[in-house]
This record gives structure tokens, C-alpha cells and sequence, in this order.
């Protein structure tokens, strides 16, 4: 098992080393063999690091991402750029950096430089239509493996919002004595029939393109359309009514004419349909729609309790402090789940409310609503 972007290679199951502050890196380890009896063979991790191992190894923190979310969870030296948490870790803020030593991983699945559909088979030739089914246990397998490359034996804390939040809960359950603490934004134990049926229509929307070509279309034009309207559908869901509301309401998109027609087709906008057009333009130059399925039907998958005695019993497991926040205006992720979660946990007390009428979302926006409750938390977990 090797590691690049890194003063050396290590084996498994080596002590600890000092990792350097800021960094991008991939990580080779090895097979993995999966939940429902797929197998990957040579796979790769990508990852990016904040802070300073300690000498005990005893002060990392795992930051896991949402659905279409990357390691790049903040700026650091070897990447200056915002990243998707950018006012919540770094020096001195909320998940600080000179106290924590922060890894991100990109989840396998997924397109942004671990193992995916994308990624070469051993053939050589992209994974494509051959790609096996993953599970969120899968990706906390290969999270592990990870962890065991770079010398980190426990984890101080385990935090992510939505998919993240429900890899949080994985690692809580699948390895509690690797993991001190969690914390969970806008997530659940389980997707719900609503949230599964939503995911479908987007996995539809991909696999009806005629450019989807039963997933092969590498070397061909991408299934855009069917990406750009799984996004439409997704990000609809990721903000609320009163926010779209407020913010477009019925206007027409400046110099178009939602009543013009051409040819029988109606060609002016909403402000809203433009708003969705640009959130599905930003995807489809940054996202594979392979990727796209398989990540979703991963979350779709998510269940805790499965074959460990339902939710219940398997939050019992973790013993650990839990802190457990949602949004209020959340209508992907209700807050009563989150106070459900809350309730199953041993180590939760109650739910920190984020306050916002930006909906799902609002987990990634409203960092001073989240800053203070999540640094105290850290502290404590």
C-alpha cells in the first residue's frame, strides 16, 4: 500500500509520522472487497490534510463530503482555493488546524481522483457499465484502509453533512473504537421512501439520456442532458420554498418572455429555470454521470440498522459523544430525523437547530450558526 503527495511510502499498520500541513495526496490500498460481493482491485484514494499529525496520533479529525462534494474542504498551502467548508476549518476557526489534524478523503465512487467509473479497469479501458454497486460500508471500508496507510489508528472526531453526515454514522456504528466523537449535519440513520424516490428520479433522468449508452460512453458525448436535469431535480430539493420564493419568485429571466414561443416550444425563462440551468451547467462541467449514479444509489442504500437489528440497536453501538445538527427549513433531510437520530444515540444531547431559509443547504452557509457549537463540541467529544 503506498502513498503519493507524501515525505514517503508506508505500509499498514505503521506507527504514526508527521504528515505535512496542507497537503494533496493519493493513496494506493489495495483491493477492497465489497458489501454486496463485488470486488476492486488497485484501489485508489485521494485525499487532502490539514494541520499536524500528532506524535500519538491521537488528534485527527475525518471531514467526509456530500453527494457531489471533494476533499477540498478548505484552502491549504499546496491548494489556495475556497474550499466547500472553507469558514469552518482552518487556523484558528471552528476545526482548527494548529490544534486538529483535518484528512478529507474523496469517497470512491465518485470522480475526483479516487477509484471510480471513470477510472481505468485493469484492461485499461474506463470501468463504465462494469463498475460494481457500492455501498456507504464500502466507502468507509476503503476510508479505513486509508486511515491504516497514513498511520492514523483513531479518529478524534468523524463529521459530514448529508452523505457525509451518513458516513459519519457508518463509522460510528462499523468501527466505534476507532472513533471518539461524531457529528452529523442535516443527515439521518436511514434514507427515507421519500428521499430514495427523489434519488430515482434523478438516476432516471441520467440513464434515459441517449447519450448514457447503458453507461458506456467514454470516449463519446456525455450523457449531459440527463446529468443537468438529476442536478435540477437534486438542487430543488437542497433549498426550501420560502428561499426560491423570495428570491425569484414569478419574475421572468431578464430580456426573456416565459410566453414566447418558437416552432410550438417555449423559449423564455423564469428566473428560477435560469438559476437551475446555471446549477446544472456548474455540474456537468465537474461531474461524471456515472459517478453521479453511483454515489446516489450508495445514499440510497444508507441504512444503519441493516442486517444489525435495525437503527436502534446499531446506534447503540457508539457510545461516543454525538453532536447531531439540522435545518430548520430542510425539506430533504427533516429535522425530526435528525431528533429521531438524536434520541437513538447514547452520546447525543438533543439537536442544534440551524436557523435558515435557505433550506438543505444551509448546513454549508450558515457558518456562524454552526462555528461556536461545533468548536465547543470538538472540545468535548
Amino acid at each position: 500500500m503506498t502513498v503519493t503527495g507524501l515525505h514517503a511510502s508506508s505500509e499498514s499498520g505503521t506507527s504514526p509520522r508527521r504528515l505535512p500541513t496542507g497537503a494533496r495526496g493519493h493513496a494506493e490500498i489495495g483491493p477492497v472487497d465489497l458489501e454486496t460481493g463485488g470486488r476492486l482491485d488497485a484501489v485508489t484514494v485521494a485525499y487532502e490534510t490539514w494541520g499536524e499529525l500528532d506524535a500519538d496520533g491521537r488528534n485527527a479529525v475525518l471531514v467526509l463530503h456530500a453527494l457531489t462534494g471533494d476533499a477540498h474542504v478548505a484552502s491549504h498551502a499546496a491548494d489556495p482555493s475556497a474550499g466547500w467548508w472553507e469558514q469552518l476549518v482552518g487556523p484558528g476557526r471552528a476545526v482548527d488546524t494548529d490544534r486538529w489534524f483535518v484528512l478529507a478523503p474523496a469517497m470512491i465512487g465518485g470522480c475526483h481522483g479516487s477509484t471510480g467509473p471513470s477510472s481505468p479497469a485493469a484492461d485499461g479501458r474506463p470501468w463504465g457499465s462494469r463498475f460494481p454497486f457500492l455501498t456507504l460500508r464500502d466507502a468507509v471500508a476503503a476510508e479505513a484502509r486509508l486511515a491504516d496507510v497514513l498511520g492514523v489508528e483513531r479518529f478524534h472526531a468523524v463529521i459530514g453533512g448529508s452523505m457525509g453526515g451518513a458516513r459519519a454514522l457508518e463509522w460510528a456504528v462499523t468501527q466505534p473504537e476507532r472513533v471518539g466523537g461524531v457529528g452529523v449535519f442535516a443527515s439521518t440513520a436511514a434514507s427515507s421512501a421519500e428521499q430514495i424516490a427523489v434519488a430515482q428520479a434523478q438516476c432516471a433522468a441520467i440513464r434515459l439520456d441517449p447519450c448514457f449508452a447503458g453507461g458506456d460512453y467514454y470516449g463519446g458525448p456525455a450523457p449531459e442532458a440527463g446529468l443537468g436535469l438529476a442536478r435540477r431535480i437534486a438542487h430543488v430539493t437542497y433549498r426550501s420554498r420560502a428561499e426560491l420564493a423570495e428570491r425569484f419568485g414569478r419574475h421572468a429571466q431578464p430580456g426573456e418572455d416565459p410566453f414566447g414561443t418558437v416552432a410550438g416550444a417555449r423559449v423564455g425563462r423564469y428566473q428560477v429555470e435560469s438559476y437551475l440551468d446555471h446549477q446544472a451547467a456548474k455540474l456537468v462541467d465537474r461531474f461524471d454521470a456515472n459517478s453521479y449514479l453511483t454515489l446516489t444509489e450508495a445514499l440510497m442504500s444508507h441504512d444503519v440498522g441493516r442486517g444489525r437489528g435495525g437503527v436502534a440497536a446499531a446506534l447503540a453501538r457508539f457510545s461516543g459523544p454525538a453532536f447531531i445538527a439540522a435545518v430548520d427549513s430542510d425539506r430533504l433531510y427533516l429535522p425530526a430525523e435528525s431528533e429521531r437520530l438524536a434520541a437513538a444515540l447514547p452520546g447525543a444531547e438533543g439537536v442544534h437547530v440551524i436557523r435558515s431559509d435557505i433550506g438543505h443547504d444551509g448546513f454549508l452557509t450558515e457558518y456562524t450558526q454552526v462555528a461556536d457549537p461545533l468548536a465547543r463540541a470538538l472540545a468535548l467529544l
